[in-house]
């Protein structure tokens, strides 16, 4: 796919926050953890996971074709995802892109956070714009914190198992919808400058964020605070 391509596409649509909720700290015994109950038990060939190979140039190519295909598929949904950290403040950014609709961006600022959260909750916002859509049967995630995504799997305790608990419990529906349904995850170096990639990285480091509470370290205490404020007004 070519930046001119990339052009042509519908302008970036944002939208509200309204589907983001407050979720309790985590528990070690959420079900879906439990063994036998697990996505990873019982969706095992309904996602893959796509490292970056030594030969790039290859690599590069099959996921450009991978992405052609998918925008060209009325059931596919395309999430390309980034974050990053500057004076503290981290911006994520996930662009969603649909079959003949406008691209939708999701925009999350938070302190007191490292990258690694940052990345995850970006990966977990997508997944829950996509999931939303009935028509969507295959998704495909573009990221370049391929080793992030994999916490989503990860069952052992690890700090970032409040977001895979949220993702694992909407992708278990999205599986239970159809036998077809499924999910790849594709890394996406930020040094090759892909076109898609390209643009949720630049558009991360160039933001200039405002923290909304700067003295509290939860990132959805941060939203559940915003999303009380806007229904009080």
């Amino acid at each position: 796919m070519t930046k001119q391509r990339m052009k042509l596409k519908s302008p970036l649509i944002d939208v509200d926050d309204k589907y983001n909720e407050f979720f309790p700290s985590f528990s070690f015994f959420n079900d879906e953890f439990n063994p036998g109950k697990r996505i990873v038990d019982i969706f095992s060939d309904h996602y893959s996971f796509h490292p970056c190979t030594l030969n790039i140039k290859k690599y590069m190519k099959n996921l450009e074709e991978t992405t052609i295909r998918a925008l060209s598929d009325p059931f596919s949904s395309i999430i390309v995802s980034d974050a990053s950290i500057k004076n503290q403040i981290a911006t994520s950014i996930s662009h969603i892109h649909s079959f003949n609709k406008p691209i939708v961006k999701i925009l999350h600022r938070a302190t007191n956070v490292t990258t690694a959260e940052a990345e995850l909750f970006t990966i977990r916002c997508g997944i829950n714009q996509a999931v939303t859509d009935p028509s969507v049967k295959h998704i495909v995630v573009i990221t370049n914190s391929l080793h992030i995504a994999r916490k989503i799997f990860d069952s052992s305790t690890h700090p970032y198992q409040i977001h895979s608990a949220v993702i694992s419990s909407e992708l278990r529906e999205f599986f239970s919808k159809g036998s077809l349904n499924h999910i790849k995850f594709w890394d996406c170096p930020s040094k090759q400058q892909w076109a898609l990639h390209q643009m949720s990285d630049k558009e991360t480091k160039n933001l200039v964020s405002i923290p909304l509470l700067p003295c509290k370290s939860s990132w959805d205490f941060c939203k559940k605070s915003e999303c009380d404020s806007i229904l009080s007004q």
